[in-house]
């Protein structure tokens, strides 16, 4: 059995509500999923919920509800959402799985025995909201903390730490070794630039079930849960742990046979840029201090606004992913937040831009070349593909040879704006070549066939490509050409392989047009 390329997104706080970052998150990290699979790599792509912590015991109970059932409540709502993204993912974890929390307590108990959690008072801030202890560096001038922080209250309590400090200089050495560790660049010289210039400060694991009772439970002390972020962090490799993978089962010596897939070390983790400290920092020495090797990659993309300002339910200025899915289509969602921003920095959703793209580039770029080309062979061709004709075959190749390379190396930006250069020639194709004058000669049916072939091979292509962006679009498209299921794999899109004789199905619009008036 091979390594699966094993990709994850951040898990999201259960006591939270789906929002666009969420969304963006989840829809590239599906679409690299969806990429290397059709370059031929075996993929495995997790995500799921993170259920413990104070923020949901406190809600739990305003509620009048048991922890777990609330959990249970809202995880419905997030497997929701991930089926209405239309997420290809093969696993959905939860914290509060028996699966996670044996592994978690595995993991606590092999640290203890190497003395890598002492135990120590502390005494100073601590903000609720972020479940967080704060320094004297959090303070502003006056002394005040910012709003941001929520409620902040002093605090004197024994906890467990874990040795960060230690491993900081192995870190950077690590990160400035693999410089593709954390990317893009300018985050990976963030993370560099924090460690070189502050103090790696150990990490407390813990709180006291005086205070905390929801979370899983320290196995060599009662008197303690596990702390959010030790558990939430862990669940890359519980997971693997729990299906069997050789790797994490034999380095921690985990109860369960090693015979399952092998995903560990993770390929990609793919993050938003406020967490990139506990994916980049913390995730790495935590998996040294276990054994285990490190992610080859923590991503790191950037946070939407919208109209220029930060995203926002008390001002309204919010995007429902739900509700433009609703009215736009999947796919038509999917195509703008990857088409408006690169991996990496912040973006700005206008739902102007957002309505221009789906009219432009969806309508009438994409929709309008299949349903032109569709009606044209069947008014002039009977519905028959003519025979294969090669015209377009040289900068079609080309187009699938730069999509697959900028897969690999997560452009997914580039990738498709690479695929509309092939759309937008194929649409000039039309225009350059007149095929409808062409029809009307006798004399021209030879070249009507060339070109109508080449229309049509273009748009298998381009299908084909498009699979890992706009899967339900791809589908739609092979349906129209009558050609059955998608191909998995990018290769198929070589110029050729549609066969003269074939008879293409009915045409029906892909996005249909929204700025006019209904007739």
């Amino acid at each position: 059995m091979s390594k699966r390329f094993y990709i994850t997104t951040a898990i999201d706080y259960v006591n939270g509500q789906p929002h666009l970052g969420h969304a963006y998150e989840k829809i590239i990290t599906d679409v690299i999923a969806r990429a290397h699979r059709a370059l031929g790599e075996e993929v495995f792509f997790l995500t799921g919920l993170d259920e413990h912590g104070q923020k949901v015991q406190q809600a739990a109970a305003a509620m009048g509800k048991e922890p777990q059932a609330y959990c249970d409540e809202l995880a419905e709502d997030w497997i929701r959402f991930v089926g209405k993204l239309g997420l290809s993912n093969n696993e959905f974890i939860r914290t509060t799985q028996p699966r996670h929390k044996q592994w978690v307590q595995t993991v606590l108990n092999r640290l203890h025995a190497q003395g890598d959690f002492y135990l120590k008072e502390y005494r100073g801030f601590y903000s609720v909201k972020e479940e967080t202890f704060l320094t004297e560096k959090d303070r502003r001038p006056d002394g005040s903390f910012d709003p941001a922080w929520g409620e902040v209250i002093e605090l004197t309590e024994q906890n467990y730490y874990f040795r960060l400090g230690r491993h900081q200089q192995w870190l950077i050495d690590h990160i400035e070794a693999h410089p593709e560790f954390v990317a893009p660049d300018y985050r990976r010289n963030e993370v560099l630039g924090f460690l070189k210039n502050n103090v790696l400060e150990d990490l407390c694991i813990t709180r006291p079930v005086s205070r905390l009772n929801w979370g899983i439970p320290l196995p060599f002390d009662p008197n303690y849960v596990t702390y959010v972020w030790f558990d939430a962090l862990s669940n890359y490799a519980s997971l693997p742990g729990a299906l069997g993978d050789p790797l994490v089962v034999r380095t921690l010596g985990l109860p369960q046979p090693p015979d399952g897939p092998e995903l560990w070390p993770a390929d990609i983790h793919v993050i938003g840029k406020d967490i990139i400290k506990f994916h980049a920092v913390y995730w790495p020495i935590m998996l040294k201090a276990m054994g285990l090797p490190l992610p080859k990659q923590v991503l790191v993309h950037g946070w939407w606004q919208k109209d220029g300002a930060k995203l926002s339910k008390s001002t309204g200025n919010i995007v429902d992913p739900v509700a433009v899915i609703d009215e736009w289509g999947l796919d038509a969602f999917r195509y703008y937040l990857v088409r408006e921003l690169a991996i990496g920095p912040d973006g700005n959703w206008t739902d102007a831009g957002f309505s221009s793209r789906y009219h432009a580039e969806l309508a009438n770029g994409l929709g309008n070349l299949l349903n032109r080309t569709l009606n044209m062979v069947k008014r002039y061709r009977n519905g028959t593909v003519p025979q294969p004709h090669a015209e377009l075959a040289q900068e079609a190749d080309a187009v699938v040879e730069k999509v697959s390379k900028l897969l690999q190396q997560n452009e997914l930006q580039e990738g498709l704006i690479a695929i509309w250069t092939l759309v937008n020639r194929a649409n000039q194709y039309i225009d350059q070549t007149a095929p409808f004058k062409l029809a009307k000669d006798p004399a021209q049916a030879g070249r009507l066939d060339e070109v109508l072939y080449n229309l049509l091979e273009c748009c298998r292509v381009l299908a084909i490509l498009l699979s890992p962006y706009l899967p339900t679009t791809s589908a739609r498209m092979f349906e129209q050409l009558n050609l059955g299921q998608v191909p998995g794999l990018l290769a198929e899109a070589k110029w050729g392989k549609l066969p003269a004789g074939h008879k293409v199905g009915e045409p029906f619009p892909l996005f249909p047009r929204k700025d006019q008036p209904a007739k």
